[in-house]
């Protein structure tokens, strides 16, 4: 097939990298692929070429009307992008063969008036695809998409970089420390996640300075990621300044060694307000992770409480608190959490389930 994906940005991001994630199987099964997207630098634009790609560029709607001509099948991801290619289709005549991504359940369509657009913008695909139960009941109530066009493909990851990470988990936890100057016996927690409201750092900065006064061990958080087009770094900065967190919270920026830093921490934490399913919990997973997270959104569809990490409610730093304590004072608890993790990925969440379930759904929408 000759398949255009038509995304909001293309810098780094959960659904950005799920995308990547879907173009390495597509192109890796002989299908043609191109990559435009509406706003942004176009970081990935180097990372999708090297998976086969054709990235052609950021678009307006003229340039993206030129390129909806050219395609087999269409799939767009994101709101912005949703809209906009939507209306692009119809007027050229496309919509036949226009597919929905939808990553998460996106709080604009929580607006009435949003939500009357959506209803009918989001009507002209063919098939909306949901990454998690959540979120496709999400946009069929608050995005009013007709449930027949609905289907639902779990996220899945290539979780062998993650894997040869856990393999070489003792000699990644000794890098890292010294690269950070921890201590050998501190246990370590990361996040990896844009600086973005929905992430609430405030929230996770609050229950990690809790968790650290009552803890009789030293504990160190990493927080992996930026914001790219907001100050919710510097904000995040300020709060871990304002409590006192000194080195014990280290602001590592965009990482390209993610499973690496994963393989040295003792356990993921992130206490995100909505998720539509979280490719991060998965990646955390598939290198023997356990997860502290919140009770919300798709998040338990991933991360199952007392088996592969510990859900607390949303919001509450107290809570958050006393999550990150019973991880990190049970080291029997969290051996067990950890070990549990790449079983469910591989069993749930694997890539070729996710390229092979996508295509399954293309096909229902150019079958005669």
């Amino acid at each position: 097939m000759r398949i255009l994906h038509v995304i909001t940005t293309l810098d780094v991001g959960g659904a950005e990298m799920h995308l990547l994630q879907q173009v390495r199987g597509q192109c890796a099964r002989g299908h043609e692929v191109r990559i435009a997207w509406l706003k942004g630098d176009g970081r990935l634009a180097p990372d999708f070429s090297a998976a086969g790609a054709e990235p052609v560029g950021r678009c307006g709607p003229v340039s993206l009307l030129r390129e909806l001509r050219k395609a087999e099948l269409i799939h767009s991801h994101l709101l912005k992008a949703d809209a906009l290619t939507a209306i692009c289709a119809k007027l050229s005549g496309c919509a036949g063969r226009l597919v929905s991504g939808k990553h998460n359940d996106e709080r604009a369509l929580l607006k009435p008036w949003v939500a009357s657009i959506h209803g009918v913008l989001g009507n002209f695909p063919v098939r909306t695809i949901a990454l998690s139960d959540h979120v496709a009941r999400f946009v069929i109530e608050h995005g009013r998409v007709d449930p027949e066009r609905m289907r639902r493909v779990y996220y899945g990851i290539d979780a062998s970089p993650f894997e040869e990470a856990r393999a070489a988990r003792a000699k990644h936890r000794v890098e890292v420390r010294e690269e950070f100057g921890f201590g050998a016996d501190d246990p370590v927690l990361i996040c990896v996640a844009r600086f973005a409201p929905q992430k609430a750092h405030d929230v996770l900065l609050e229950g990690f300075a809790r968790a650290r006064r009552e803890l009789s061990s030293r504990p160190r958080l990493l927080l992996v990621g930026d914001d790219p087009f907001g100050d919710g770094r510097e904000r995040a900065e300020v709060w871990a300044k304002e409590r006192e967190l000194g080195d014990d919270c280290v602001f590592c920026g965009i990482r390209r060694d993610v499973p690496r830093l994963m393989a040295a921490s003792d356990a993921f934490v992130m206490s995100s307000l909505w998720e539509g399913l979280g490719l991060v919990f998965l990646e955390a997973m598939a290198t023997g992770l356990p997860v502290v997270g919140s009770r919300v959104s798709a998040i338990p569809e991933v991360v199952t409480d007392g088996e592969t990490g510990l859900l607390v409610e949303p919001a509450d730093p107290a809570a958050l608190a006393a999550g990150i304590e019973r991880m990190l004072s049970d080291d029997e608890l969290r051996n067990a959490l950890g070990e549990a993790g790449p079983a469910i990925v591989n069993e749930r969440f694997t890539l070729d389930r996710m390229v092979e379930e996508t295509l399954a759904v293309y096909a229902e929408v150019l079958s005669p």
